[in-house]
Formats: C-alpha cells, structure tokens, sequence
C-alpha cells in the first residue's frame, strides 16, 4: 500500500535531493487533506522539507506550536515508517489515537499491550502496514527492537522530549543518551530531535550526545503571547486561599493544573479544592499506576477537572483547553517553570499561569542543591538557575521579555499581558530597611523565622520576646511604620538577593549571608519592591489583545456551538477518545460561525481533513441544519 494511498497527495517515493518545490508541494498536501490546515506556521515549512530531503534536523518549538507535525508529515511523504521515541506510555496512547483519528496507520509498541498486540504491531511494521510507530527509549534500544527494525523500511527517526537528554536539563533521563547509537545502527535514516524547551547550552548537549552535528537548526520564538504571567504576592493570605482566590476571579469552571512540591501537599491540596466544589485529582509517582492512570483520563475527557500534582505529571500532556497551570510552589529552575507554564493554553485562547511562593521554598531548593551527591560543577550550575528563578520572581520589569530573553531570545517591549505590565510596582530605596532587618537578624543571634523576627521588628508585645531579653535589643520596635506584609515582603527578597539563609535544620531560621556585609558597611544600596494588591488593575477582558486567531462565539451562535459541542461529547464517548481528539474549540467555534451546508465547504473549517469529513461530515450539517 503506497504511503500517501489514503490522502491522495501524490507519489510515496520520496523526492530527490534538492527537489524544494515537490517536497514542499506534498506536504502542503497532507498538511491540508490530512490535518486540515491551510497554512505552516513559523519554520515548519522548512524544517519539514528538510526531513523529507533527508537532512537531520535538530527543532525548538514551545508548546502547542505544533511539533509533532514535523515528523508526522514527513512520515507520510517518505517511504518507509516513522519511527517515534516518545519518553511515556500515556503520551504515545493520546498521539496515536488522535493520528487514527486523522485516518494514519499509526500504531505503538509498549509494556500496556499484551504479547498478542505487540507481536501483531511488529507484524504490520514489517509489512510496511504502519506510518508512524511509537516506542520508548529503553524498548527501542533492546536488540529484539533494533533487529525489527532493521527488518523493516524506515522513513525517520524522530526523537520527542530531546531535552531529557541534557544532564543540566529539569527532565533528564539517562536511557536518552544511548539513542546516540541510532546514528550507527541507521546510518542513512535522517533523524529529528525536537523539544520545547532548552537553552543554547542545552541545545549544544543535544547535538553533541544525540550525533547531530550535521542536523539544520530550527529554533522558533519562545513568546506564547496568550499567557498571561502573573506572581501573586503574599498578601498576607497562605498560597492556598490565595489560589482559592485567583480560581474564584478567573477560573471558576475552567480545567487546569496546580503543582506542588510534595506528594502530602498534592493530596491536602486536592482534598481541600474538592471541599470547596472543584472537581480537583491528586497526581503523583506515589500513587497506584492505575489511580494515576485513571486521573490522567479523567482529566483530559472531562471539562473543568483541575489536576492537583508534583511535577511527575505533564509531559506531553495534550490537552488544548487548559486555562491555568498554577504553582502552589517555586519550580526548580526557569526551564522547568517555562515547560509547565506552557502546557495552558495549547489552543491559543487566553491562559493564566500563577504562582506563589514563600521563604521555605527557597530554603528547601537550596537545601536540595548542597546535599545533593553532584559535582561541584554542576552544583554551581544549579545555583546559577535557581538565583535566575529567584531573579525572576521578584522583578519589577516585564516578565515576559525576562522570561524569553533567558533562552537568548529578545523581545521588542513590554508585553502588556504580565502582571507587572499590567499593574507595574512601585519601587523604593528599602537601603535603610534592609539594614534594619538585617541587624534584627544579628542580633536576636540568627535563630528565628520570619514572623518572629517581624514582631521583634514591629515591637510586639509577646511572652517569647521577653523572655528571650529581644524587648531589650535596639532593633525592637524600629519598624513600627512599616506594616508587617512589607517587612515579610523584604525578607522574601533579601533572600531572592542571596543577602539572607534559611536553615531548614532550625525550623527555617533565617541567617545571614555573605553578601550582606556590604550593606551593612553601607557600601552598597537595596531597591525595594513595594507589595501592591493581589489583584492586577486589568481584568481578563483587558487581556484579550493576546488573542492571536483565536475564534470567538458570538453570542448568537452560542445556542449552535453548544449542541455542536453535545456532538463532539458523545461522539468521543463512542470512540473512548478525549473530546479533543474529535474536533479542537476552534474547530467547534469556526462552524458555529460559518455554518457550512454542503460536504464540500467543511473543508474550509480548521482541523477538517478528509477522514473527519468523511466520518464525521454528515452528523455536523445535520446538527448545523437545525440551526
């Protein structure tokens, strides 16, 4: 069977080398009578025709950019089967079913399938039954793999999540540097390595360990212009209410993540949403294989189910309609931060993602970093990130054009879609302030928290201060003035600035550091970031300039997009598919506005290609015919 027999796009025999336009020409094709799209977005033009052409292509694309395509059309353009290392089972499940979907022989070799299935997989491969096939690292390394696969006629090797090849990487994973072998064992086979997330020196590991020093580089913009990035301040509230806050103002039925930094704080956290309505899931590698398992599905079939979870779930997670991802915690580093955030707003339609923090998230990071079992060298790297994370939430500019510019990227101006765009702070000369917290910390002996160090600084009547002698010291009760949400706002930054420890050991008593000897002497000076409102003075309506395509429904054809959106429901309840498979909001949205009669216009409608029309055509203009 030619591989192209089913889109009726042209010849399966691959064009030759140098053959630009008949490449390109063919994946136009696919991308429109198989997909459903009109156009390629950012390089995806030119790093498909160089796969087709046979070049190895290392590709940077964030999330929700459309990765996948550019091994999926290749794939469908050479001879032979793509062949897909993707790091999860779960993963490989979603992106096969929604291939199947589109009406591509693709197909997966994992642990979940019986000896039956697999061999019957293998069976197909060999037969040249398959487009696209997707295994694990540690599957596709085996030598009964690899001699399958040297049995079989391969269009490409595409490898998904490269970044976990990186030992400096937020998601690394030993078994990923020994697909550097796949360069010997298909020398002739052009390969792909794509993530989304990695800075230059990442992307230099990746080439040096995957043997792709001859692959074309394809980097697209880190910008996703529909997220609005947003770090609550303490408000004197803990992070918990301050979600219940956030969630309440914009989220009140949207679907979203909230990752914490423990399995105990996942489940009180779930357990407490739960409490006050939400349909909220733990996740976490603590739980039953099956209890994640079935969680994960919940999740992405049902509307409005928010995912409580450390940082064990997200990996290709695929969801589109995902309208926040809020941390309850700090990320370990601004890679791991820029991955997570990016799983909202896949769709393009507006996203949130929030976060709160505190000193104690601090110190336990830090602690992790000195009594890991690492080199100095890569301890030093670690604290290098974690000082740009720190960085990074307690800025005052734009944290977009911060956030981008980490990966070497540079944006032209403020993004408006920020909260410090949206509501800039006021910044002060806190020189003095610092001072006095500092020498609070000094002399009460370096052995207290924040709060007791606040209410020595604030001069609090208290039994515990007076029976440690601190009513007698000259730092109590010199910051009267200053409300005590400022002074534990200081303290956050002086130790985003390195100028103070915390000592988990002692219950998180707050120390000083080596670089505070400068202010002390008065040789240096501190800027202040003065705490503002939780809430931005621009509301979600203001937010909506980040709409970049997005379809929205008017409220005329509301009536129509929800029975359209009935269909889709019970059409992936026949299917036990996530809705999303079936049709996209945008999709749902384009017919609810354009109401197609005939067969023949639903091809105009984003996401349409020719086997959703086929299977799907009829019971749409039934359903927009009543309208």
């Amino acid at each position: 069977m030619p591989a192209l027999a089913f889109a009726n796009v042209g010849p399966a025999e691959p064009p030759a080398v140098g053959a630009a336009e008949p490449a390109l020409a063919q994946a136009e094709a696919v991308l429109n009578s198989v997909f459903g799209y009109k156009a390629f977005r950012s390089f995806q033009a030119d790093a498909i025709t160089a796969l087709i052409e046979g070049a190895d292509v290392l590709a940077l694309m964030p999330t929700g950019g459309g990765k996948s395509l550019l091994y999926q059309i290749p794939s469908l353009v050479r001879a032979g089967t793509g062949i897909v290392v993707s790091p999860l089972i779960a993963l490989m499940q979603d992106q096969v079913d929604a291939l199947k979907e589109l009406g591509v022989r693709a197909a997966y070799l994992n642990s979940s399938q019986t000896p039956d299935e697999q061999r019957a997989t293998e069976r197909a491969l060999l037969e040249g039954a398959l487009d696209l096939l997707y295994v694990a690292p540690e599957r596709l390394l085996s030598e009964r793999t690899l001699t399958l696969l040297r049995g079989a006629e391969l269009a490409l090797i595409a490898i998904d999540e490269a970044h976990c090849v990186s030992q400096w990487g937020h998601d690394f994973r030993p078994e990923y540097r020994q697909l550097r072998q796949l360069a010997d064992h298909f020398p002739h086979v052009p390969r792909i390595a794509l993530t989304a997330t990695a800075d230059a020196r990442t992307r230099d590991e990746i080439v040096e360990e995957l043997h792709l020093k001859a692959a074309r580089r394809f980097v697209a913009s880190f910008d996703r212009p529909n997220i609005r990035y947003m770090i609550d301040p303490s408000g004197g509230a803990s992070a918990r209410e301050r979600l219940w806050k956030f969630l309440k103002a914009e989220h009140a039925e949207d679907a979203g993540i909230v990752y914490c930094l423990s399995r105990r704080q996942v489940e009180e956290t779930a357990d407490w949403l739960v409490g006050k309505g939400r349909q909220a899931l733990p996740y976490h590698a603590g739980l039953d294989p099956l209890v994640r398992q079935r969680n994960q599905r919940r999740f992405l079939n049902d509307d409005g189910i928010i995912v409580v979870a450390t940082i064990a779930f997200g990996m290709g997670i695929d969801k589109p309609d995902v309208r926040f991802v809020a941390h309850l915690a700090l990320p370990k580093t601004i890679e791991a931060y820029y991955q997570e955030t990016g799983r909202a707003g896949r769709d393009g339609e507006p996203a949130d993602a929030w976060m709160a923090y505190g000193l104690n998230d601090v110190a336990m990071l830090r602690n992790w970093i000195e009594s890991s079992e690492a080199g100095e060298e890569r301890k030093r790297s670690e604290r290098q990130k974690l000082g740009a994370l720190l960085g990074f939430t307690e800025m005052t500019g734009c944290r977009r054009k911060a956030l981008i510019g980490y990966f070497g990227e540079t944006y032209p101006s403020d993004c408006g879609n920020c909260d410090n765009c949206l509501s800039p702070p006021e910044t002060v000369d806190g020189t003095q302030a610092a001072r006095k917290a500092l020498s609070c910390i000094y002399r009460t002996g370096e052995r207290f928290g924040v709060g007791y160090l606040v209410d020595v600084l604030t001069g609090k009547d208290d039994a515990r201060i007076r029976d440690n002698g601190h009513d007698k010291v000259s730092t109590f009760g010199i910051g009267r003035a200053t409300p005590a949400l400022e002074w534990k706002s200081l303290f956050r930054q002086l130790a985003a600035e390195g100028l103070i420890t915390v000592d988990l050991e002692r219950h998180g008593a707050i120390r000083l550091g080596e670089a505070c000897r400068q202010l002390l002497r008065g040789e240096a000076q501190f800027r202040m970031r003065k705490e503002r409102p939780a809430e931005p003075k621009a509301s979600r309506a203001s937010r909506t300039t980040a709409r970049k395509g997005a379809v929205d429904v008017r409220a005329e054809d509301r009536p129509l997009a929800d029975a359209l959106r009935a269909l889709r429901t019970k059409l992936a309840k026949d299917g036990q598919v996530p809705p999303y498979v079936i049709f996209h909001d945008r999709t749902l949205a384009e017919l609810a506005l354009f109401r197609p009669k005939r067969t023949s216009a639903l091809g105009e409608i984003t996401g349409l290609g020719e086997a959703k029309i086929a299977r799907y055509g009829a019971a749409l203009l039934e359903v927009i015919a009543r309208f």
